[in-house]
């Protein structure tokens, strides 16, 4: 097959393929209409009819869509699709698109982000041109009504206390009138919810005069109660003491006042204000309570001094033994005297340490004065101030212990402080019932206790069965074993 080159040249230029080349023109224009196409192929996923009905305003203040809106875009596309083609004439490189200039859009933000322009005008070439490689589209979404009301504030008294129960941000300023505001209220009560009455006595509290806040809620107790309960949490002593002055709560009012000395670290300060508290109309109990705390603030400031200067001038054996670990300031009564009982246990009744002297200034009760001073003396492991605390002597001349405490309580007081179990099995056989008497014995290993009390029940069983429980060889076992094989005892099994 034989051709000549005109025929070769012919063949190649017909050919249903086109090969590609640098210097043809319409390339530019190709990947234009082709780019083009693909934009448009976007509008199937968003096309959205639904939310026509949404008014769409646009930059100039015109609703889109408008026959006035429809001129002016139209205008713009077409003067800027004109410049943009003057610009493509003289050029063949495709890098060259990236310098074209945007033209300027009077689009309205739906359009721009949905990608799509009303019925009526076309799209610019310059959203075929834009410099970004993806473009975000989104149908625009509606916000609810519902969302501008907040700022308008046309909630009822209903829908605000509502919201105030949700937690949601809700405004009270529109409740201007006080009929509005004592409706809110009773609303809020009527929700039967602590922290929406509370949200709105605050809001009261800072828009009424406090003569017209406490006159209303005088006939509103649920809303007094939770008032006074957040004076009380917030510390606003003054207009709390304000409050009961209104109600003429004498009472109240005075142990808000008496309340306030935990404020007062200054001992002298606090003795000097709770003397101010003694005239206040309290209750005769409360009254004898106040006369006491003042009572014992001021001994408890003579015994502090005194005790540090003992203390710092090391001459007395308790305090160079056991150095104090905190001052008796403000310390309770029981505090106080189980620190007299420590350190003063043997002074004179008529000084203020002795605790002779705070038993009888304060009415301790025996049993409060003998547990107390039981403990503080067997913690010093002074067994001879145990032992005389609870002797006592009859018309006759005649000891006897007694302990208005149960020896059963002293028994393991004394075990707590590692007594000598010859001062152990001494108080348990005080121990009355005898079932009690055996389980102490038992419990802190009273051998002598546990054999003597089986012998006199005559409890052959029980004794065998403790002889197991003592140590092979010991003492308490040749006794154990000397009972039983004695003829001179009957015993019951």
């Amino acid at each position: 097959m034989n051709r000549t080159k005109g025929d070769e040249e012919e063949y190649w230029n017909s050919s249903k393929f086109k090969a590609f080349t640098f210097d043809d023109e319409d390339d530019e224009l190709s990947q234009l209409k082709e780019s083009k196409r693909a934009v448009n192929s976007l509008r199937d996923f968003v096309d959205d009819d639904d939310d026509d009905d949404l008014e769409r305003v646009s930059w100039s203040g015109e609703p889109v869509g408008s026959i006035s809106w429809s001129i002016k875009e139209t205008t713009g596309n077409s003067g800027s699709a004109h410049d943009v083609r003057e610009q493509l004439k003289g050029r063949n490189s495709f890098s060259s698109y990236a310098q074209i200039p945007k033209p300027t859009s009077t689009y309205s933000l739906s359009s721009f982000f949905k990608g799509r322009t009303r019925p009526g005008s076309f799209q610019s070439l310059s959203d075929a041109l834009s410099d970004t490689p993806v473009k975000s589209y989104a149908p625009e979404l509606g916000r609810p009504k519902g969302e501008y009301r907040d700022y308008s504030n046309d909630w009822s008294l209903s829908d605000t206390v509502r919201r105030l129960r949700k937690g949601k941000v809700c405004s009270l300023e529109r409740f201007r009138s006080l009929q509005d505001k004592l409706q809110l209220l009773e609303e809020a009560v009527s929700m039967h919810d602590g922290n929406v009455i509370t949200a709105v006595l605050i809001f009261l509290k800072r828009t009424l005069s406090k003569e017209i806040l406490f006159r209303e809620l005088e006939v509103r107790q649920v809303a007094l109660r939770h008032l006074i309960h957040f004076l009380k949490e917030i510390g606003d002593q003054k207009l709390l003491l304000d409050l009961f002055r209104f109600l003429d709560r004498t009472e109240e009012l005075a142990l808000s006042h008496y309340r306030e000395h935990l404020n007062i670290q200054d001992p002298e300060k606090r003795k000097e204000f709770l003397k101010t508290c003694i005239g206040l109309p309290f209750s005769a109990e409360d009254a004898a309570h106040i006369q006491d705390h003042y009572t014992l603030l001021e001994r408890q400031i003579i015994i502090e001094a005194n005790d540090r200067h003992l203390e710092a001038a090391g001459q007395t054996e308790v305090f160079r033994k056991h150095p104090r670990k905190a001052s008796i300031l403000n310390m309770p009564l029981v505090t106080t005297l189980f620190y007299s009982c420590f350190y003063h246990y043997t002074e004179a009744e008529g000084t203020f340490s002795s605790p002779i002297n705070l038993k009888k200034t304060f009415k301790i009760p025996d049993k409060q004065y003998v547990l107390t001073a039981l403990a503080a003396r067997a913690k010093l492991r002074a067994w001879h101030d145990v032992d005389a605390l609870f002797t006592t002597k009859n018309w006759l001349g005649y000891t006897k212990k007694k302990a208005p405490i149960g020896f059963h309580r002293v028994v393991e007081i004394l075990h707590k402080n590692s007594a000598p179990v010859q001062i152990l099995q001494e108080y348990v056989n005080l121990v009355e019932d005898v079932d009690t008497k055996l389980n102490l014995a038992t419990k802190f290993k009273c051998h002598d206790v546990v054999i003597d009390t089986c012998r006199d029940l005559k409890d052959r069983q029980q004794l065998l069965a403790y002889r197991s429980k003592v140590d092979k060889g010991s003492a308490e076992e040749e006794k154990i074993d000397a009972i039983l094989s004695s003829s001179q005892i009957r015993w019951k099994n």
